[in-house]
């Protein structure tokens, strides 16, 4: 896999869910990552992310009504044509909890690669990978192609504490910050990009996380002039563009769809980051 230079894409998904079972289960602090063999669907390009639902018992409350299938940004891929994708996770809400329960030999429905993902850094420009929480998910698989196309890259991860941030391993040689302290740097990771922005030299940003912090990272590349690739989060019923669910508006007037138009869009067709949602809200 190469990373796509220029115009961004997107591998096509196949229509309609597929079922699939879990392969492994591992936790890694507050994250679970599900490990699943997918030898029907394409191989997905960093950035893109699919649609999942548990393939039993999907549904919260007394009448068990059927919960909104939840998006997740794949976190790693294996296989060049029989794909086995990797999910972080966090329970956060009924529908994460229930992902999260899924164990070996579970059923699984996805749907996906979705959207459009990320692009090869411009001009020789090295790139720095910065994630915030669950969004380091899009990160690791980027890091992944990066290596081995040879393109040098630093990977800068935030998280809440100590707990959170043992979902650093997934990445090769991160640097680490945590909001207590309790781990690497005490403060925000968006500190940590201001002093690699600050060292010198061209650099493309990538960066996946929650709002704020997005639109941290935004204001930061603006004000420097530097080209950063956003992966926004918001709730996502659909994945095919119908429901307007993700719109988020750009410059100049006008909104796009983060599942069909992005979720990677460039900072530069944004004004803020703070008006996309939190993810699919557990």
């Amino acid at each position: 896999m190469r990373l796509p230079a220029g115009e961004r894409v997107g591998v096509q998904a196949p229509l309609g869910r597929r079922l699939v079972h879990v392969v492994e289960r591992r936790e890694h602090g507050a994250y679970v990552v599900l490990t699943a063999a997918d030898p029907d669907g394409p191989v997905p390009l960093p950035g893109q992310f699919y649609m999942l639902t548990a393939a039993e018992r999907w549904g919260g409350g007394g009448d068990e009504r059927p919960l909104l299938p939840r998006a997740f940004s794949v976190l790693r891929v294996s296989g060049a044509s029989r794909p086995v994708l990797e999910f972080m996770l966090e329970a956060v809400g009924p529908g994460t909890e229930r992902l999260c329960e899924l164990g070996e030999g579970e059923g699984l429905q996805l749907l996906g690669p979705l959207g459009l993902g990320f692009t090869a850094p411009a001009d020789g420009r090295r790139a720095i990978l910065c994630g915030g929480g669950v969004g380091t998910a899009p990160l690791a698989i980027l890091q992944d192609v990066l290596l081995a196309d040879g393109i040098p890259q630093t990977a800068l991860l935030g998280f809440r504490d100590a707990a959170h941030a043992a979902g650093a391993a997934l990445l090769s040689d991160a640097v680490v910050a945590t909001d207590d302290g309790s781990l690497g740097r005490s403060g925000l990771v968006t500190e940590l990009l201001a002093d690699a922005l600050d060292s010198g030299g061209d650099a493309e940003v990538y960066a996946c996380g929650p709002p704020p912090m997005l639109e941290a990272v935004r204001a930061l590349c603006e004000a420097r002039g530097v080209p950063a690739q956003l992966a926004l989060e918001s709730g996502m019923a659909c994945g095919y563009g119908a429901c307007f669910g993700c719109v988020v508006p750009v410059h100049g007037g006008g909104y796009v769809r983060l599942c069909v138009d992005g979720p990677v869009l460039e900072a530069a067709r944004l004004d803020t980051c703070l008006t996309a949602g939190h993810g699919s809200g557990g």
